[in-house]
Protein backbone atom coordinates (compact mmCIF):
# COMPACT_ATOMS: atom_id res chain seq x y z
CA UNK A 1 0.00 0.00 0.00
CA UNK A 2 2.44 2.35 1.57
CA UNK A 3 4.37 1.20 -2.44
CA UNK A 4 1.44 2.40 -4.40
CA UNK A 5 1.43 5.67 -2.27
CA UNK A 6 4.65 6.73 -3.57
CA UNK A 7 3.74 6.39 -7.14
CA UNK A 8 1.07 9.08 -6.43
CA UNK A 9 2.95 11.75 -5.19
CA UNK A 10 3.06 14.97 -7.22
CA UNK A 11 5.93 16.26 -8.33
CA UNK A 12 5.50 18.99 -5.45
CA UNK A 13 5.44 16.15 -3.01
CA UNK A 14 8.68 14.15 -4.83
CA UNK A 15 10.18 18.21 -4.43
CA UNK A 16 9.33 18.39 -0.77
CA UNK A 17 10.89 14.80 0.06
CA UNK A 18 14.07 15.57 -2.32
CA UNK A 19 14.53 19.26 -0.20
CA UNK A 20 14.43 17.00 3.11
CA UNK A 21 17.02 14.62 1.55
CA UNK A 22 19.49 17.75 1.23
CA UNK A 23 18.02 19.00 4.61
CA UNK A 24 19.29 15.73 6.58
CA UNK A 25 22.11 15.52 4.06
CA UNK A 26 23.60 18.79 5.32
CA UNK A 27 22.77 18.26 8.76
CA UNK A 28 25.07 15.06 8.50
CA UNK A 29 28.42 16.87 7.10
CA UNK A 30 27.71 19.53 9.99
CA UNK A 31 27.65 17.09 12.56
CA UNK A 32 31.20 15.67 10.66
CA UNK A 33 32.49 18.99 10.27
CA UNK A 34 31.73 19.62 14.13
CA UNK A 35 33.83 16.38 14.55
CA UNK A 36 36.05 16.91 12.77
CA UNK A 37 36.81 20.69 14.51
CA UNK A 38 38.09 17.98 17.56
CA UNK A 39 41.13 16.85 14.89
CA UNK A 40 41.64 20.21 13.64
CA UNK A 41 45.69 20.16 14.47
CA UNK A 42 45.92 16.53 12.60
CA UNK A 43 43.48 17.70 9.50
CA UNK A 44 45.65 20.72 8.72
CA UNK A 45 49.38 20.28 9.80
CA UNK A 46 49.61 16.38 9.39
CA UNK A 47 47.15 16.25 6.23
CA UNK A 48 46.74 19.06 4.47
CA UNK A 49 50.19 20.07 4.70
CA UNK A 50 51.90 16.78 4.48
CA UNK A 51 52.35 17.34 0.75
CA UNK A 52 54.74 19.82 1.43
CA UNK A 53 57.45 18.17 3.49
CA UNK A 54 59.86 16.72 1.47
CA UNK A 55 60.36 13.67 3.84
CA UNK A 56 56.54 12.95 2.50
CA UNK A 57 55.41 9.06 2.82
CA UNK A 58 54.77 9.14 -1.66
CA UNK A 59 58.11 11.36 -2.56
CA UNK A 60 59.88 8.60 -0.09
CA UNK A 61 57.99 5.95 -1.70
CA UNK A 62 59.03 7.66 -5.59
CA UNK A 63 62.49 8.38 -4.54
CA UNK A 64 63.10 4.39 -3.48
CA UNK A 65 61.37 2.82 -6.95
CA UNK A 66 63.16 5.54 -9.15
CA UNK A 67 66.56 4.14 -7.52
CA UNK A 68 65.24 0.27 -7.99
CA UNK A 69 63.89 0.55 -11.54
CA UNK A 70 67.24 2.26 -12.37
CA UNK A 71 65.47 5.66 -13.82
CA UNK A 72 66.03 9.13 -13.40
CA UNK A 73 65.51 9.51 -9.93
CA UNK A 74 62.60 11.40 -7.99
CA UNK A 75 63.82 12.13 -5.21
CA UNK A 76 62.50 15.28 -3.64
CA UNK A 77 64.88 17.20 -1.30
CA UNK A 78 63.52 20.11 -1.15
CA UNK A 79 59.79 21.89 -2.13
CA UNK A 80 61.10 26.11 -2.35
CA UNK A 81 57.69 27.66 -1.90
CA UNK A 82 56.39 29.28 1.29
CA UNK A 83 52.99 29.62 1.96
CA UNK A 84 50.91 33.09 2.61
CA UNK A 85 47.57 34.26 3.54
CA UNK A 86 46.40 37.67 1.84
CA UNK A 87 43.17 38.42 3.25
CA UNK A 88 42.16 39.65 6.92
CA UNK A 89 39.42 36.91 7.17
CA UNK A 90 41.54 34.20 4.59
CA UNK A 91 42.64 31.79 7.17
CA UNK A 92 38.98 31.35 9.16
CA UNK A 93 37.08 31.15 6.02
CA UNK A 94 39.57 28.69 4.84
CA UNK A 95 39.08 27.11 8.36
CA UNK A 96 35.73 26.48 7.95
CA UNK A 97 34.95 25.77 4.38
CA UNK A 98 37.95 22.49 4.87
CA UNK A 99 36.16 21.23 7.98
CA UNK A 100 33.00 21.33 5.69
CA UNK A 101 34.99 19.57 3.27
CA UNK A 102 36.02 17.02 5.76
CA UNK A 103 32.36 16.57 6.63
CA UNK A 104 30.94 15.95 3.52
CA UNK A 105 33.92 13.13 3.37
CA UNK A 106 33.09 11.74 6.19
CA UNK A 107 29.18 12.12 6.07
CA UNK A 108 29.81 10.64 2.19
CA UNK A 109 27.70 6.57 3.13
CA UNK A 110 25.31 8.58 4.77
CA UNK A 111 24.89 10.77 2.03
CA UNK A 112 24.22 7.99 -0.82
CA UNK A 113 21.72 6.21 1.76
CA UNK A 114 19.61 9.82 1.72
CA UNK A 115 19.95 9.72 -2.27
CA UNK A 116 18.96 6.03 -2.04
CA UNK A 117 16.15 6.22 -0.51
CA UNK A 118 14.78 8.88 -2.87
CA UNK A 119 15.36 6.93 -5.95
CA UNK A 120 14.39 3.36 -4.49
CA UNK A 121 10.51 3.68 -5.07
CA UNK A 122 11.43 4.19 -8.66
CA UNK A 123 13.75 0.74 -8.46
CA UNK A 124 12.43 -2.87 -8.71
CA UNK A 125 11.82 -4.95 -5.47
CA UNK A 126 15.17 -7.17 -6.42
CA UNK A 127 16.98 -3.70 -7.20
CA UNK A 128 16.05 -2.30 -3.57
CA UNK A 129 16.95 -4.83 -1.71
CA UNK A 130 20.94 -3.88 -2.91
CA UNK A 131 20.81 -0.84 -1.13
CA UNK A 132 23.71 -2.10 1.18
CA UNK A 133 25.44 -3.35 -1.71
CA UNK A 134 25.44 -0.02 -3.46
CA UNK A 135 26.04 2.32 -0.43
CA UNK A 136 29.20 -0.16 0.43
CA UNK A 137 30.03 -0.29 -3.15
CA UNK A 138 30.42 3.22 -3.49
CA UNK A 139 31.27 4.60 -0.29
CA UNK A 140 34.47 2.21 -1.10
CA UNK A 141 35.41 3.46 -4.31
CA UNK A 142 34.85 7.15 -3.26
CA UNK A 143 37.37 6.72 -0.44
CA UNK A 144 39.74 4.91 -2.77
CA UNK A 145 40.07 7.70 -4.89
CA UNK A 146 40.45 10.50 -2.43
CA UNK A 147 43.23 8.69 -0.80
CA UNK A 148 44.48 8.29 -4.55
CA UNK A 149 44.16 11.79 -5.32
CA UNK A 150 45.59 12.71 -2.20
CA UNK A 151 48.78 10.27 -1.92
CA UNK A 152 49.34 10.53 -5.36
CA UNK A 153 47.81 12.92 -7.37
CA UNK A 154 48.10 15.90 -5.27
CA UNK A 155 52.43 15.30 -4.03
CA UNK A 156 52.96 15.04 -7.81
CA UNK A 157 51.05 18.25 -8.76
CA UNK A 158 52.76 19.80 -5.56
CA UNK A 159 56.11 18.95 -6.42
CA UNK A 160 55.73 19.39 -9.89
CA UNK A 161 54.59 23.61 -9.55
CA UNK A 162 56.72 23.93 -6.29
CA UNK A 163 59.92 23.17 -8.50
CA UNK A 164 58.52 24.73 -11.85
CA UNK A 165 60.11 28.30 -12.21
CA UNK A 166 60.38 30.34 -15.15
CA UNK A 167 63.54 32.53 -14.19
CA UNK A 168 65.77 31.99 -10.76
CA UNK A 169 64.94 35.42 -10.14
CA UNK A 170 61.01 34.63 -8.95
CA UNK A 171 60.46 33.41 -5.97
CA UNK A 172 57.79 31.06 -5.28
CA UNK A 173 54.99 32.58 -2.62
CA UNK A 174 52.09 30.67 -3.15
CA UNK A 175 48.71 31.90 -1.42
CA UNK A 176 47.33 29.66 1.01
CA UNK A 177 43.96 29.21 -0.52
CA UNK A 178 45.92 27.88 -3.65
CA UNK A 179 47.50 25.40 -1.90
CA UNK A 180 44.66 24.14 -0.19
CA UNK A 181 42.33 24.40 -3.13
CA UNK A 182 44.80 21.79 -5.36
CA UNK A 183 45.30 19.56 -2.51
CA UNK A 184 41.23 19.54 -1.94
CA UNK A 185 40.41 19.53 -5.60
CA UNK A 186 42.82 16.75 -6.10
CA UNK A 187 41.44 14.08 -3.34
CA UNK A 188 37.81 15.83 -4.18
CA UNK A 189 37.77 14.87 -8.17
CA UNK A 190 39.68 11.76 -7.77
CA UNK A 191 37.17 10.17 -5.60
CA UNK A 192 34.63 11.24 -7.84
CA UNK A 193 35.87 9.83 -10.82
CA UNK A 194 36.26 6.63 -9.11
CA UNK A 195 32.80 6.42 -8.84
CA UNK A 196 32.65 5.84 -12.35
CA UNK A 197 31.74 2.36 -12.63
CA UNK A 198 28.78 3.21 -10.28
CA UNK A 199 27.41 6.16 -12.62
CA UNK A 200 28.03 3.62 -15.82
CA UNK A 201 25.88 1.27 -14.05
CA UNK A 202 23.01 3.63 -13.32
CA UNK A 203 23.36 5.13 -17.23
CA UNK A 204 23.26 1.29 -18.98
CA UNK A 205 20.09 0.89 -16.61
CA UNK A 206 18.75 3.98 -18.03
CA UNK A 207 19.58 2.99 -21.83
CA UNK A 208 21.65 6.05 -22.12
CA UNK A 209 25.36 4.15 -22.48
CA UNK A 210 25.84 0.75 -24.15
CA UNK A 211 29.25 -1.09 -23.89
CA UNK A 212 29.19 -1.23 -27.49
CA UNK A 213 29.00 2.90 -27.00
CA UNK A 214 32.04 2.57 -24.49
CA UNK A 215 34.27 0.05 -26.36
CA UNK A 216 34.24 2.16 -29.87
CA UNK A 217 35.41 5.41 -27.93
CA UNK A 218 37.64 3.50 -25.82
CA UNK A 219 40.76 5.12 -27.47
CA UNK A 220 39.36 8.48 -26.98
CA UNK A 221 38.87 7.85 -23.01
CA UNK A 222 43.19 6.65 -23.17
CA UNK A 223 44.26 9.35 -25.03
CA UNK A 224 42.15 11.76 -22.24
CA UNK A 225 43.27 9.79 -19.65
CA UNK A 226 46.99 9.82 -20.58
CA UNK A 227 46.30 13.79 -21.24
CA UNK A 228 44.90 14.19 -17.50
CA UNK A 229 47.72 12.19 -16.42
CA UNK A 230 50.35 14.58 -18.20
CA UNK A 231 48.60 17.53 -16.37
CA UNK A 232 48.94 16.60 -13.25
CA UNK A 233 52.61 14.63 -12.74
CA UNK A 234 55.64 15.77 -13.61
CA UNK A 235 56.91 15.27 -17.02
CA UNK A 236 58.99 11.53 -16.61
CA UNK A 237 56.70 8.40 -18.07
CA UNK A 238 56.83 6.85 -14.70
CA UNK A 239 54.73 9.29 -13.07
CA UNK A 240 52.14 9.61 -15.75
CA UNK A 241 51.95 5.87 -15.97
CA UNK A 242 51.14 5.34 -12.25
CA UNK A 243 48.21 7.51 -12.37
CA UNK A 244 46.95 6.51 -15.42
CA UNK A 245 46.90 2.69 -14.63
CA UNK A 246 43.90 2.92 -12.03
CA UNK A 247 41.95 5.43 -14.82
CA UNK A 248 41.94 2.81 -17.44
CA UNK A 249 41.08 0.02 -14.83
CA UNK A 250 38.30 1.78 -13.72
CA UNK A 251 37.33 2.41 -17.60
CA UNK A 252 37.87 -0.60 -18.27
CA UNK A 253 35.26 -2.28 -15.31
CA UNK A 254 32.96 0.14 -16.09
CA UNK A 255 32.68 -1.23 -19.55
CA UNK A 256 32.93 -5.07 -18.08
CA UNK A 257 29.25 -3.54 -16.00
CA UNK A 258 27.81 -1.77 -18.70
CA UNK A 259 28.12 -5.63 -20.75
CA UNK A 260 26.33 -7.41 -17.91
CA UNK A 261 23.67 -4.76 -16.97
CA UNK A 262 22.83 -4.53 -20.77
CA UNK A 263 22.89 -8.07 -20.84
CA UNK A 264 20.13 -8.61 -18.42
CA UNK A 265 18.15 -5.30 -20.18
CA UNK A 266 18.30 -8.07 -23.22
CA UNK A 267 17.36 -11.31 -21.35
CA UNK A 268 14.57 -9.06 -19.62
CA UNK A 269 12.89 -8.06 -22.87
Amino acid sequence: MAKEVKKEMSFMDHLEEFRWVLVRSSFAIVIMAVVAFFFDDFIFDTILFGPKDPNFVTYRFFCELSQKLGVESFCVQELPFKLQNTEMEGQMSLYIWTLILVGFILAFPYILYQFWNFIKPALYEKEQKNAKSFIFVSSFLFFIGVLFGYFVIAPMSVNFFATFSVSHVVENEINIDSYIGLIKTSSIASGLFFELPIIIYFLTKLGLVTPKFLREYRRYAIVLVLILAAIVTPPDVVSQTIVAIPLLILYEISIIISAVVHKKQLANE
